[in-house]
């Protein structure tokens, strides 16, 4: 397996901004997915159990606070975010987010809430299917993106570097990118940090995994 240096691993949580910030979730995560077949849904579900089995964190029925704490949506466009009923009970910042999603072009964005602790209680997770996105199969993306909500990685952690990989045709999560989420969930370490020396004791974990 690569191991990653601690600067690579300090890069996977450094944001634009240059503040280190590290979040993992500190609750069983309860997913709910929202414009997709239920045959999807199960995809999707699938991914969140594989994620729980690698980290050792859990999955529940239902979260006491919120209900689903983890909540998908697919859609076609932008606009029919506005149109989803309570969603700006949800978000109330809805409607300049949909303005600067459609002004950018994007077709993904996350959204992440948080406990007294700092730790993920909650993500909003939106996909648009853009013609790029339509095209990759259901299994992958559903691993991209719960790969990218099982942890509060930086917002520029996959702009480059997919957190996947094709082995014989079949979409897998990076070794390196697995032991870091392997590493991240350590009940030692805290479930939020934002020091950087964190890095090195994430880095000091996948050395021992190999």
């Amino acid at each position: 397996m690569t191991t990653l240096t601690p600067d690579a691993v300090a890069a996977l949580f450094t944001r634009a901004d240059g503040d280190y910030l590290f979040a993992r979730w500190g609750r069983p995560i309860v997913p709910v997915v929202f414009g997709v077949t239920d045959a999807t849904v199960a995809v999707l579900k699938g991914a969140v159990e594989a994620l729980c089995l690698l980290s050792g964190h859990r999955m529940a029925e239902t979260d006491p606070e919120l209900g689903a704490n983890l909540m998908v949506f697919f859609l076609r466009d932008w606009d029919e975010l506005p149109e989803t009923p309570n969603l700006d009970r949800l978000i109330p910042e809805l409607g300049p987010l949909v303005a600067r999603l459609k002004a950018a072009d994007a077709n993904q964005y996350r959204i992440f809430r948080f406990d007294e602790s700092g730790a993920i209680r909650a993500c909003f997770a939106f996909i648009r299917m853009d013609s790029h996105l339509s095209d990759v199969p259901a299994e992958t993306l559903a691993l991209s993106q719960m790969v990218q909500a099982v942890l509060l990685w930086s917002d520029t952690a996959f702009g480059d570097t997919s957190p996947l990989v094709v082995i014989d045709g079949t979409a897998v999560l990076r070794p390196e990118i697995a032991g870091v989420i392997r590493a991240a969930y350590d009940s030692v370490l805290p479930a939020m940090e934002r020091d950087p020396a964190h890095a090195l004791r994430l880095a000091a974990r996948l050395g021992r995994m190999q």
